[in-house]
Parts: structure tokens; sequence; C-alpha cells
């Protein structure tokens, strides 16, 4: 091969890896372009509003952290912020065991039966939640089916309370979420090497230690993750509180619609909302620090 034809040949090559980075450089522009139009409605409805609530936090009726250090001195504040970590604990310990049950059960049952408890799981997606919440009310009001049936078999002599407390909100609360904690479990459970299990039980393991020693620990990114799904949507909780609870039983987000509407305390109102927002920040941080974002989220 002549000198000039050596050199036509590089020069070529680099005219066209020129030409492939130029097009890659233009369709990646292209790519963010899409994301333009998406983007700015987050700001503007969403980033903006936001920022918005925490700058009047610390700058109504003057600028400093004053309404924060009056939030955590008001004993009312105190006994809704403990109820609502009350709630809320309760609901994701109580949610996260029972959707690990039933995630258990469909990565185990036939595809057929797997079908069918899918859509048992999913169906209460396709409901209001305020028909969910009245519904919950007709079961467990003083006449309700409940307690006619305890009263019926001759277990009570009178209604139990179950609603109108913190038993009511949770037991509503647990049902709506429910699906959210199956299904991020479902997801993990489905990635286990079964194999792993069979090598322990041909090793001499019992069902039980197979399960604890091998099953639970390589599930723990799963439940870490339905766990954390279900507490920062607990913590925001309005409406089925505000039913179930029946104004007895005050949550944090029922308490700033009270400070926002009713009272017109917006400095309090905000001061609730940001301080909300931070422990959901917060709750989201650490559990991804333990865990690990790819794990804790589920993403290849």
């Amino acid at each position: 091969m002549t000198t000039s034809a050596l050199s036509s040949d590089i020069g070529g090559g680099a005219a066209g890896r020129g030409r492939n980075r130029f097009g890659e450089f233009r369709n990646t522009r292209v790519y963010w372009l899409f994301l333009v139009p998406g983007a700015l409605l987050l700001v503007l409805l969403y980033l903006l509003p936001v920022g918005q609530v925490l700058w009047l936090s610390v700058t109504e009726p003057k600028f400093g952290f004053d309404n924060y250090v009056q939030m955590v001195e008001n004993p009312a504040v105190q006994r809704v912020v403990w109820a609502t970590l009350r709630i809320c604990v309760t609901t994701t310990a109580i949610t996260v065991v029972l959707g690990y049950a039933v995630a258990y059960v469909l990565v185990h049952v036939n595809e057929h039966t797997r079908r069918l408890l899918m859509l048992a799981v999913l169906v209460p997606f396709w409901l209001s939640l305020l028909a969910r919440a009245f519904a919950w009310v007709t079961l467990l009001r003083g006449n309700g089916v409940v307690n006619t049936a305890l009263m019926n078999w001759g277990i009570i002599g009178q209604p139990l309370e179950l609603m109108r407390n913190e038993f009511g909100v949770m037991v509503g609360m647990i049902h709506y979420m429910l699906p959210y904690a199956i299904l991020p479990l479902l997801a993990n459970l489905d990635g286990i090497d079964r194999r792993l299990i069979s090598a322990a039980r041909g090793l001499g393991a019992s069902p039980t230690v197979a399960f604890l020693k091998i099953f639970l620990p390589l599930s723990v990114p799963g439940i870490a993750g339905a766990a954390t799904l279900v507490f920062v949507f607990a913590l925001g909780f309005y409406v089925t509180p505000a039913i179930l609870g029946g104004g007895k039983t005050l949550m944090l987000a029922e308490m700033i619609k009270v400070n926002i509407i009713d009272t017109v305390r917006w400095a309090l109102a905000a001061t609730l909302s940001s301080s909300l927002l931070i422990v959901i920040l917060l709750t989201l941080g650490i559990m991804t620090r333990l865990v690990g974002a790819k794990r804790l989220f589920g993403t290849p």
C-alpha cells in the first residue's frame, strides 16, 4: 500500500469517526429536548411551590427559625407528631409482614393460582380511596357488619369501638398499603435463586433453617424497599385518617389542613409541611445509604 493511499484511509477513518460523534451528539441533544417540557412542568408545578412553602416557613412573620422552635415546643403538635409516628410505624410493620406472607405465597404457587391472587392484589387499585374508606366505615361502625356479626354469635355483649380511633385508622391504612408492600417484595423474592434453598436442604437444613439462613437474608432489600415505600406514604395520609379517625385521631396531614383552612395559621402549616418533607427525604437518604439505591428501588 502506497503512502498516499494509507494517508487517505487514515483521513477517511478520522472523518467517519468525526461524523459518528457529531451524529451521536445530535441524537443526544434531541433526547434532551424531549425532556424539556417535563422538566419545566416539574419546576413550575412542584419545585417552585415546595420552595415557596420552605421559604414561608422561615420568613413568616419574620426571618428565622422561630416557627420551628415553636413547633417543637407546642404540646398539641407534639401529640400529633407522636400519634403520626406511632400509627405509621405500626402500619408499616404490619403491612410489611402481611405483604411478605402474600408475596412468599405468590412466588411458590403455580402460574394459574398466581394470576388469580395477583388479580385480588390489584383490584384495590381500581377502587377509589374514598369508596374503600367508607366501606370500612360500614364494616367497623357500632351497628356495622363486624359488630353485628360478633353480637349475633354471642362473642360480645355490646358494640366495640372499632373506628374513630387509631385502630380504625390503621385498619384502613393497612388495607390501602398492602399492594405497595406486596409488589416490591414480589419483585425481590422472584429474583432469589431457588437452587440455593435446594442446596441448603440437600446439606441437611430443615425448611425453617433454610428459610431463616438463606431466603430471609436475601429478601432484606425487598423488605427495606417495601417498608420505606409504605412508611413514606403513611406519613402523608389524609383521607383515611380523616374518615375513619372521625376527628378523634389527628395525624400530621390533617393538622396541616386545619391550620391552612380552618385556623389560617400559614406559618405553622408551612413549618409542618417543611418538616414532613425533610423527614421523608431523610428517611429515603438513610435507607439508600444502608441498603443502596439499586437494591432499595429495584433498579438493574
